[in-house]
């Protein structure tokens, strides 16, 4: 149960002052729809409205905050679009405030021909004389230290002024010192104190009071206090899983080796020095009476599946069963045709379960899954249902685990209550956010390409180029080759000047017909999969895709793919795309095009990508270029965000938390000290709710 004390943060936004039910939804989209959500919301700049020059003072581009005496109205003609225009001076020169699609009478009330009237905002130059458009503010004198401050600059969405904004943000602080005044302090005052922190009350009153702009920097103290907070809750979170994954009541799974020295007979290759060394360690950790809890790391086509197969007859040698889950079905089914035909020469029986098995067929497969008469499971979300039981479930792999979240883990591992969990990505991850994302397990990497692998030749070519690459894409499928065009939109965008999926899918079929087929991710799944495997098998020769086909789709005959407005796309998501051609033994290629000027991040990219293959490369340049926030493509990923660390900026703060979480945890396993109960409040108070629930059931 959430700690009574935090109630208030975790009431809907529109509880607050202020937020009817047209803003409400607008403040959702921006934030989130908790009141803590616009706790976490932190002002990106400063509007410094202290300056207050004499006209003839005023800097152009500067906001200013001026006394004057209001002189004439000047109103368009009518049917015109020009400004309504005020003429207003001090002693030294006048100044003209400008104002479009004005109403007069409005107009007339808020600035009296001659009276006083303070106003604040932009200054301009217009016909060599200086302007306002739009002041930002216009109150009497007697008001002129109410607006002569400094002001927070939130992120804004459409339909939301910064006016708004900033007083949802007050009303929501007023709510978040009224706790913070209850809360204890987890932290370690000694740390506090060597770091020069302030309080959690004190941190957030200066997050969203920023005086200047350094105290909007990521070092300001404040900002270092809240995401220490962010940090040590993850941290502590991944942790306490991991502690009580293992503590849980393992089974050593040896296995005579049987199952795997067939396997590996059958295989027309050999394993490579990284696959075995994967294999070594992932069989030590079966052997122990602990859960294992294993990730593992391979690039794009460095034989994952292989390993994770290996693993899973492990757990057949030893009598259990073994389940396989994906995030998407096109996944689960690809994951499928690769190991069916492994158990078919085993004489082991697999079965697939998604979304889409309904009746009797769904029916059969739970009892026979249930009686142990399936031994290997591949599926989607679906294992999840309360129906699926297994006998002896001895092994879940999960691919792509951060498309699914520790609750879900714990969710599927709990169907076996000591079954060992290996989890995969594809997605190389620099060393430094393995901690964030993956800090509950072992790491098994897979750094080597399988031999007999080509080196994909990687060619930039500027938009002006299109024509030569329908040529090349004629001489590439008139040798049986199959090609993959991307696009980064679904549907033409007047605010993105990017050539869309659907209008290229018809420009491509006007040259070759029907051999032309479509993904992305608005279509049904019965469609999208109908497609893919037209473009796997016959009928398909080209596939223009959306970014649905960056994960885990395998079609060996592809050898070329042509990536467009790649200077729009991330490092990671690049070479994850990339990495669907070259699975076979031919030679492949892969264009960047990319559409003139490049910026000088966007040139360092794409030579990036020119330049190696090496996914652990990549990621360490792509987090180098992009920084924490946008690195593997978090966003389009699932990767958790985090709200206020930025993880470039507070590296030293993550290696810190990590280690300040481990040594809480040795003390205190169980956070039953006073410290351990402030830490479940933090624990709470990000929501790492399941880490909580996790230490309480022990």
């Amino acid at each position: 149960m959430r700690p009574e004390l935090l109630y208030p943060l975790f009431r809907p936004i529109d509880s607050l002052k202020g937020v009817g039910p047209r803003v409400a939804p607008l403040v959702q989209k921006l934030a989130g729809p908790h009141v803590v959500d616009i706790l976490w919301l932190l002002p990106h700049g400063v509007i410094d409205r202290r300056d207050r020059p004499r006209v003839t003072e005023a800097l152009p581009g500067r906001i200013a905050t001026l006394v004057l005496t209001v002189d004439e109205h000047r109103p368009p003609p009518p049917g015109s679009r020009a400004p309504y225009r005020v003429a207003a001076s001090d002693e030294t020169g006048t100044l003209t405030l400008a104002f479009f699609r004005a109403n007069r009478d409005y107009l007339m009330k808020l600035l009296p021909i001659g009276e006083r009237r303070a106003v604040s905002g932009r200054v301009e130059v217009y016909n060599d004389l200086p302007q306002m458009v739009h002041p930002d503010y216009v109150v009497p004198v007697a008001d002129l230290a109410e607006i002569q401050t400094v002001e927070p600059v939130y992120p804004l969405t459409h339909g939301l002024t910064a006016r708004t904004v900033q007083k949802v943000a007050r009303a929501a602080l007023d709510v978040g010192l009224a706790v913070a005044a209850k809360a204890p302090e987890w932290h370690d005052p000694a740390l506090m104190a060597r770091r020069g922190w302030p309080g959690w009350g004190a941190a957030l009153e200066a997050a969203h009071h920023p005086q200047d702009e350094e105290a909007v920097s990521p070092q300001a103290p404040a900002r270092q206090r809240l995401a220490y907070d962010e940090l040590l809750a993850t941290q502590l979170a991944l942790l306490i899983v991991r502690a009580k994954m293992r503590g849980r009541a393992g089974r050593a799974r040896a296995g005579d080796g049987s199952l795997r020295r067939a396997a590996l007979a059958a295989l027309p290759f050999t394993l490579t020095g990284a696959q075995q060394r994967a294999m070594e360690e992932i069989a030590a950790d079966m052997a122990r009476p602990t859960r294992m809890l294993r990730l593992l790391q391979g690039d794009v086509g460095s034989g994952k599946t292989v390993v994770a197969w290996l693993a899973m007859l492990i757990a057949l040698e030893c009598g259990g069963q073994a389940a396989l889950m994906a995030p998407t079905e096109i996944l689960a089914r690809q994951h499928m045709e690769t190991l069916a035909p492994l158990a078919q020469a085993a004489g082991i029986r697999i079965a697939l379960l998604t979304g889409r098995d309904k009746g009797r067929a769904r029916d059969s497969t739970v009892e026979a899954l249930a009686a142990g008469e399936i031994r290997v499971i591949v599926g989607t979300h679906a294992l999840f249902q309360s129906d699926v039981a297994f006998q002896d479930l001895g092994l879940v792999v999960i691919d792509e685990q951060h498309r699914f979240g520790v609750d879900q883990r714990l969710g599927l591992s709990g169907k076996g209550p000591d079954a060992d969990v290996l989890v995969m990505t594809a997605t190389p991850i620099p060393r430094t956010l393995t901690l964030t994302h993956y800090g509950d397990m072992d790491v098994s990497r897979l750094d080597e390409k399988p031999p007999g692998r080509q080196p994909i030749e990687t060619v930039l070519l500027s938009a002006q180029r299109l024509p030569e690459v329908n040529a090349a894409i004629r001489r590439a499928i008139g040798g049986g080759a199959k090609v993959y065009w991307v696009c980064p939109l679904v549907e033409e965008s007047e605010t993105a000047d990017l050539a869309a999926a659907e209008s290229r899918y018809e420009d491509l079929r006007a040259v070759f017909g029907g051999r032309v087929g479509l993904v992305h991710g608005r279509m049904k799944p019965a469609e999208k999969d109908s497609v893919m495997e037209r473009f796997a098998g016959e009928g398909v020769d080209v596939l223009v895709a959306t970014t649905v086909i960056e994960v885990g789709v395998n079609v060996p005959a592809a050898t070329v793919m042509v990536i467009e407005h790649a200077e729009r796309f991330g490092l990671a998501q690049l070479h994850q795309l990339r990495g669907r051609i070259g699975r076979g033994g031919a030679k492949s290629t892969c264009l960047l095009v990319y559409q003139g000027p490049l910026g000088e991040v966007a040139r360092e990219r794409l030579q990036v990508i020119r330049n190696t293959e090496d996914g652990f490369v990549i990621a360490e340049e792509d987090l180098r270029l992009r920084g924490a926030g946008e690195v593997l493509g978090t966003r389009q990923s699932g990767l958790p965000q985090f709200r206020l660390a930025d993880l470039e900026a507070h590296a030293d703060l993550l290696a810190m938390a990590s280690d300040d979480a481990k040594l809480i945890l040795n003390r205190d396993p169980d956070l039953e000290s006073e410290r351990g109960r402030a830490l479940r409040v933090l624990l709470y108070l990000f929501e790492r709710d399941a880490a909580v629930r996790t230490v309480q059931s022990g």
